[in-house]
């Protein structure tokens, strides 16, 4: 079989970067879909059972369209920023509602979203350097993974006020909280880390 020519591979590639209705960005469109139906579920119909449902699929669906994205090659540009939003939309939602029923201390909420603000101030220089968002770091996807698994768990917990399930889902809901912010505030150093290496190359680059 002739192989295709290199210019058709790149437009090849570069039309599959730009898809939009591809599986795993159809998947992290249904995470974010998940974000209003939880918060109506937890804080409107008091429905806690269900609640805790959604908000477990959306912890155990967030590192699967990043894995189909790359198994099926339908890696493109639109998923590459879904997937951190819905991350983070997740993470938001899940914080104020937790701290509005008193599931966690607002202490703990200024602390993960704290980080998230601090990274944010960095996206107006990137865009005046003519550069995007940084590539996401391993330990900030790995922290997220946590977080989304730890709070389903914390919400278990608070809606079972005693017992046995209560105690172990207490104790391994904080434990995987805790975990996750502490990865989560390493893995914002280094994207820190990463800008103050862009910013000193343009600087180099102007100079």
């Amino acid at each position: 079989m002739a192989q295709q020519p290199l210019g058709d591979a790149r437009v090849d590639g570069a039309t599959a970067r730009d898809r939009v209705l591809t599986i795993p960005n159809l998947i992290s469109f249904a995470r974010l879909l998940g974000v209003p139906v939880f918060l109506y579920l937890f804080l409107v119909a008091d429905q806690i059972g269900w609640a805790v449902v959604v908000l477990g699929l959306g912890g155990t669906t967030d590192w699967i369209d990043g894995y189909l994205a790359r198994r099926l090659g339908q890696v493109s540009r639109l998923g590459e920023l879904l997937d951190p939003f819905a991350d983070r939309l997740y993470i938001l939602a899940t914080l104020l509602a937790f701290t509005l029923r008193e599931i966690v201390p607002w202490q703990f909420t200024v602390a993960l979203l704290a980080r998230d603000v601090l990274l944010m101030l960095t996206f107006p220089v990137l865009r005046r350097l003519g550069y995007g968002p940084l590539p996401v770091h391993y330990l900030g996807k790995t922290a997220t993974f946590i977080l989304l698994m730890g709070f389903p768990i914390l919400l278990l917990a608070w809606a079972v006020p005693s017992g046995a399930v209560h105690d172990i889902a207490y104790a391994s809901g904080w434990a995987l909280c805790w975990w996750g912010i502490v990865l989560y505030w390493i893995a914002g150093v280094f994207y820190l880390a990463q800008f103050a290496a862009v910013v000193r190359r343009s600087r180099q680059a102007a100079a």
